[in-house]
């Protein structure tokens, strides 16, 4: 079992930055964030799995996903944030290497979510 909590959410106005945390109960070496806005489907925001990392399209370049493995701990530093970019973030992990990459479905453990708000 991992116990995931995140924090750093926030309201904060377009343009703006934020640094979303993670906290693992223990090591896992793949993991990712993700998200979901109301009345939409859950999306891969960012990846990383042995030092590689990935991002969907529309974060490219503002978004960047880092790890501490001593803290257990996932990092998303989200900068010239879009209102678009609303939504309740996650941070998921899994244990069986072969999973990885943006997919929602396919990660076992879940954080209780962090709400981040752009205000336009």
């Amino acid at each position: 079992q991992v116990q995931l909590v995140e924090s750093g959410g926030g309201s904060v106005q377009a343009g703006g930055s934020l640094r979303l945390s993670c906290a693992g109960s223990r090591y896992t070496a793949n993991m990712a964030w993700l998200r979901q806005a109301p009345g939409k489907e859950r999306e891969g925001v960012a990846s990383i799995e042995a030092g590689s990392t990935g991002y969907a399209d529309s974060v490219k370049g503002r978004f960047t996903i880092s790890k501490d493995n001593a803290k257990n701990t996932l990092y998303l530093q989200m900068n010239s944030l879009k209102f678009e970019d609303t939504a309740m973030y996650y941070c998921a992990a899994d244990q069986r290497p072969w999973i990885r990459g943006l997919d929602p479905s396919t990660y076992t453990y879940w954080g209780q979510g962090t709400q981040v708000t752009v205000s336009s």
